[in-house]
This record gives structure tokens, sequence and C-alpha cells, in this order.
């Protein structure tokens, strides 16, 4: 089967673009073709045979860009005549869409249903959600000047965009939003596609508030990589082979709480400071960057890692008494709660988006109020005190069961061939 995968970002840029390359590279492994499609950038690391990407474009940073920039996010000539070049080098069975909106815009969407009408070959749109945009005009339910979560657009009503200035705290960015999102449903656009991939509950509920939606969306909990080293999951068990669950190795416990993720308020980071200030006899340790770094180290029971990855990273992890995901919007399905849990540690994490549908509370960890400084230090302090109790978590997660990328790509590909 020949698959290509259309996101704006061909690097290592975050989340979504870890799961087209690890998606991407399991399907060849299983002996499937799997090309690129996206932005030009010098870091690019996959592509395509036709050496045709759309112009990179930083709507960030320079006067011709900001000029540019109504027209660019709303629609993309650009993008959809490229993709067409790139369709009729490759002639893909399906195209996998992830993050299209403002850089490549969902023009792409146009260009595989006009290049399907021309070639007399039917071509499969799927289309894996990483955020809310196609319910939201900001993608993340939240209103950035006030830090307040929102459901004010569901249903069609995307003024409130730009009533509460939601993208980039701008009014006439939030107008353009708007008029980008306006655009798109009342041409039944994303009704196009064959099949939306949610990968939490929580995320197909938000799009399923969209009757052109609903008909298309199916749940699927994202997947993660095998234990590396001593805490390798054995394949010799039949249930091994249908889903990775978490380490069944006695953990080593060291005396501090982890946070690894990007320092910022949507991310709880915030909050989880006041914590600490609250709990100064408790250590922290955080890995990552963002825009509260400093603030960070500010806090005096708080030791900042900086970014950290690999072996480096798993050992910070497994090592904690427990890990605390703070996230203070509608968190789609983490990496970080389900590769805390595989390493046999505990997670504290809010109650907002796709996070409860991980930690089972109670069992394998602990739930707080999402924005609930209170709760959240009380929370902290009860865990930390009773470290029978993260034992008992630890020892659970070790009959949690995530799948495997290779487990997930079986599943993607009964999506492709329906």
């Amino acid at each position: 089967m020949k698959i290509l995968m259309v996101n704006k970002f061909l690097y290592p840029n975050g989340g979504s673009e870890t799961y087209i390359f690890k998606l991407g590279e399991q399907l060849q492994t299983m002996g499937h073709e799997v090309q690129y499609f996206g932005m030009e950038h010098e870091g690019r690391i996959v592509g395509n045979h036709a050496e045709c990407y759309t112009s990179n474009m930083d709507f960030h940073s320079g006067k011709l860009q900001k000029l540019l920039y109504p027209f660019r996010i709303i629609y993309s000539g650009e993008a959809k005549k490229k993709l067409t070049i790139v369709l009729k080098d490759f002639k893909p069975d399906v195209v996998h869409l992830n993050n299209i909106n403002f850089q490549l815009t969902p023009s792409v969407i146009y260009a595989v249903r006009n290049y399907e009408k021309r070639c007399g070959k039917r071509i499969k749109i799927v289309y894996t959600a990483h955020d809310y945009q196609w319910v939201c005009p900001n993608h993340m339910m939240r209103i950035p000047a006030t830090g307040d979560i929102c459901f004010a657009c569901r249903g069609g009503n995307y003024m409130q965009c730009t009533k509460n200035r939601c993208i980039h705290n701008s009014k006439a960015k939030s107008l353009l939003g708007t008029i980008e999102a306006k655009f798109y449903d009342k041409r039944k656009t994303y009704g196009m596609v064959d099949a939306i991939i949610c990968p939490s509950e929580f995320m197909k509920k938000q799009l399923d508030t969209n009757p052109v939606l609903a008909e298309k969306t199916i749940m699927l909990h994202n997947f993660i990589d095998e234990v590396p080293g001593d805490k390798a999951i054995s394949h010799q068990n039949n249930e091994a082979k249908t889903a990775m669950r978490g380490c069944a190795c006695p953990k080593s416990t060291k005396d501090y709480v982890v946070y690894f993720g990007r320092f910022s308020e949507e991310k709880g980071t915030k909050t989880l400071l006041e914590a600490c200030k609250a709990l100064p006899q408790i250590p922290f340790i955080f890995a990552g960057t963002g825009p509260l770094e400093e603030q960070v180290n500010q806090v005096g029971n708080v030791e900042n890692r900086g970014f950290v990855t690999g072996d480096a990273l798993r050992k910070l992890i497994a090592e904690a008494r427990f890990s605390v995901y703070p996230s203070e919007w509608y968190e789609n399905c983490p990496f970080s709660i389900m590769e805390s849990q595989m390493y046999g540690t505990p997670v504290l994490a809010s109650d907002l988006g796709g996070a409860p549908e991980l930690v089972q509370a109670g069992i394998t960890g602990e739930l707080f109020r999402g924005g609930d400084v209170e709760e959240l230090t009380e929370r902290i302090r009860e865990l930390w005190n009773n470290p029978e109790l993260c034992r008992k978590y630890s020892e659970n997660c070790k009959d949690i069961n995530f799948d495997t990328v290779e487990v997930y790509c079986g599943k993607m590909l009964e999506i492709y061939r329906k």
C-alpha cells in the first residue's frame, strides 16, 4: 500500500511529528511505501520522491509574512498545486493528514479530491486529530488572555473566537481564525475526509458536536514505545503480542517528584510551582524548557534539569516516587502520562481532556481538579507522605495495556482498507 503522510512540519517539532515519523517508519517495516508532504525546512528529515514541498512560513516574524498572513492561513494555492505534483508522482492509495491548518490549509483536501477525479482512482483520506482545530479556531479550547477553558465555538458559533481574542490575543488574527472556520464549515470541507482518528474519547466527543464530523470519528489511543533495557517487555506470551504492558520489574525509587514537559501556563506549570512553594520539604525535579523557565529556576526546592531525552529521561521518570501532569487545557492523549506509567511511576494528573482516560484514579495514580492549586498541593502532600500507596500504584501500573506502534499500525491499516 502507498501512504502519503501530510503534516506542515517535516522535522522534529512536537507530538504530531513524533507520531508521523514513528508511524511511517513502522509502516515501511511492514512492507508499505510511505512518503511525506509538508513545508520545506533546513531541519527536514523526511520527504517525497518528487522533492516538492511548500515554502517555509513563519507568521511570527518578517513584514512580508505578516502582510501575507491573512491570505495564506485560509487557503494555500501553493500547497494545493505542489501536493498535486506529489500525488501525480507517487499515486498513493491513502493520504493521511495530520496538522494542516494555517501553513498548509485544508486546500490540501481539495487537491486530493480533484486529483482523484482526474486520475479515476479512489484515494482514502484519513485525518488524525492532534488538537481541536476543526471545532475550535485556536485549536486548544482555551482563552489565552484569561486561561479559561472554553466550549463557546462548538456548534459553529465561531465569532466567539474574535470576541475573546483567542488567537495570539489579537483581534485581527482571531477574526481571521473565525473567517477560516466559517469558510470551511459552510463548505463542509472536513466532511470530505473518510475517517478521523481521535486519540481520546474526550476528543471524539468534541468533534462529534459537529454532525459532519460525527459520522467519521474513530477513537484510537496513541501507541507507545517499548520499555528498553532490563524493563523490556517479554514477547513470549500472547498478551504481550497484542499490547504493551507496564514494567513488571521491581521499581527503584528515589526521593523526588518529577515533572517533565513544556514550562508554560497551559501546561499548568505556574500552578505546579505554587504548589512546590507550599511544600518546601518536598524535592521536585523539572525536565523541559519553555517561557516560564525563569520562574522555575526561582523556586528553591525545584531542580531544573533542562531538556532531557533518551536514557537520562527514562531514568529520571523511572526513579521518581511519582510524576505530576498538571495541564490546564484539554490535552488529547498525553504521551507523558503513558510513558510514566510504563516505567511503573504513578501519575498525579489534572482531570481535564483525555488524561482521566489514562490514569485510573485510586489504582495507578490520582486526579485533581485542573488549575486548583490548593487541591494539587494537598494531593502531592498525601502521596508524598504515603510511600506505601505510591508502591501500590506502581505495582498496578504493570497491568496497564497500551498499543505498541506495531499493533497500532495494524489497526490503522484496517482503517485505511475499509
